[in-house]
């Protein structure tokens, strides 16, 4: 069952859900609006990446205003990516699942979905609204890609993307609350407890860093340590397990 929080708008085919409710919410629609569609002509990934959108995935946008900092309003990505953990988990009781930093979901070690956050722009140091844009392989997941993937149906799940879709809203309901009222110290609990660790390369503009995973900030930011045993806090970047 979908929370009551929220009212689902689902479209056979859009080029983009994040597009659709992004303008819902320029036009002053209220949270809790979600907007899936069955398929994506133009979906898209972080920094600016394609992700394709067949269909028979789950392609959705939820629209929130928690009326944050810029800075506080980014660590809604770790409760998306802690809903789809959930989801993933009720769909796959038997795999084994990790989090990977900064939003991806790694199921036997192959990522199954993409967070993708946008926001308002920031008025009186507030933003007005977030969309969440999540992108979840149920049926489907491409051969080619940045990282290995995998499907819930790969993984054996025969679930179908109406229940991930219930799955996913019932965990974001309990998660984007727990942020609201309790701050990030239980989200960052929680995603710390299943967080991929080990030795990793980090891409950033300026280059590569090397190093091992050692936690997030209370920002959100990724730790890593270094060969010489110090630690460097990185806030955006590709990751990429040794």
């Amino acid at each position: 069952m979908i929370p009551s929080f929220f009212r689902v708008q689902t479209l056979d085919v859009t080029e983009s859900t994040n597009a659709v409710a992004r303008q819902a919410a320029e036009a002053g629609e209220a949270e809790g609006l979600v907007v899936q569609a069955l398929r994506q002509t133009a979906g898209k990934g972080r920094l600016g990446r394609t992700w394709e959108s067949p269909e028979g995935n789950l392609y959705v946008s939820v629209l929130l205003r928690p009326r944050r900092t810029l800075q506080q309003t980014a660590l809604y990505t770790f409760a998306a990516a802690l809903a789809v953990h959930d989801a993933v988990l009720k769909a796959c009781p038997e795999a084994s699942l990790q989090l990977k930093w900064p939003n991806d979901v790694l199921v036997e070690g192959k990522k199954i979905s993409g967070v993708l956050l946008e926001t308002a722009p920031v008025v009186d140091n507030l933003v007005e609204w977030i969309v969440i844009g999540v992108g979840l392989n149920v049926t489907h997941h491409p051969d080619e890609a940045l990282y290995p993937t995998t499907s819930l149906s790969e993984q054996g799940s025969s679930v179908t993307v109406e229940a991930a879709l219930a799955y996913f809203l019932q965990s974001l309901d309990q998660w984007r609350q727990t942020l609201y009222y309790d701050g990030f110290c239980p989200i960052r609990k929680a995603w710390l407890s299943d967080a991929k660790m080990g030795a990793m390369v980090v891409r950033l503009p300026s280059g590569e860093v090397h190093g091992d995973f050692a936690g997030i900030d209370s920002k959100g930011s990724l730790i890593l340590r270094l060969a010489d045993g110090q630690e460097t806090v990185i806030r955006t970047g590709d990751v990429f397990f040794l």
